[in-house]
């Protein structure tokens, strides 16, 4: 028997102490996650608040069909989609399929830009792209497991993924060509 296991029967029974210790295995992980899809801190927190309660909640149903972690992952990021569905009830969904992206091959500048300065750039992606890229090139997801979680099909997870790099690809290529590089980035990481 796993550690992992140990500390679901006694959550199961309400012990506060393998409560906290599960808590604590998984917090800083769980943190990161809720960190890459909200908006800002105050949001992350929020969510990882929101989906240890549920964590706790629902503990009774997970099945041991793969790893405790991974179970809890998929609730963090579906708390945080939820959270800024009830934040911005007004939303409405972008349908991507019908979006066109000159496709054109701009320079490579990835391995000149810094990773906190692709976050930025991630930042100011249309929403549906950010969570396709966030949840495979971040998140390592398969296509099949994204389309499950956002409710599309396999291929428009591909779609939007390549939609992402290439939407990152230009957005790279003009920051380069922007006059004033540093103040690009002030003003990026400021807004």
């Amino acid at each position: 028997m796993n550690s992992d296991q140990k500390y679901i029967e006694a959550c199961l029974k309400n012990d506060p102490k393998a409560q906290a210790k599960l808590f604590r295995k998984y917090f800083n992980r769980m943190y990161i996650i809720c960190l890459r899809l909200a908006k800002n801190n105050m949001d992350a927190d929020d969510i990882l608040q929101e989906g240890f309660i549920k964590v706790f909640a629902n503990l009774k149903s997970f099945r041991n069909e793969g790893s405790l972690e991974s179970w809890m992952r998929r609730i963090m990021i579906n708390t945080s989609f939820n959270f800024y569905k009830r934040k911005y009830p007004s939303f409405q969904e972008v349908d991507f399929e019908k979006i066109s992206i000159p496709r054109h091959k701009p320079a490579d500048a990835l391995d000149l830009i810094a990773e906190k300065d692709i976050s930025c750039l991630v930042e100011e992606l249309p929403k549906g792209y950010k969570k396709v890229f966030m949840l495979s090139a971040v998140q390592g997801y398969t296509h099949k497991e994204i389309g499950k979680m956002l409710h599309i099909s396999k291929n428009t997870s591909k779609s939007q993924l390549n939609r992402a790099k290439t939407s990152l690809k230009e957005k790279i290529s003009n920051v380069f060509q922007y006059e004033d590089f540093n103040s690009y980035y002030e003003n990026c990481l400021a807004g």
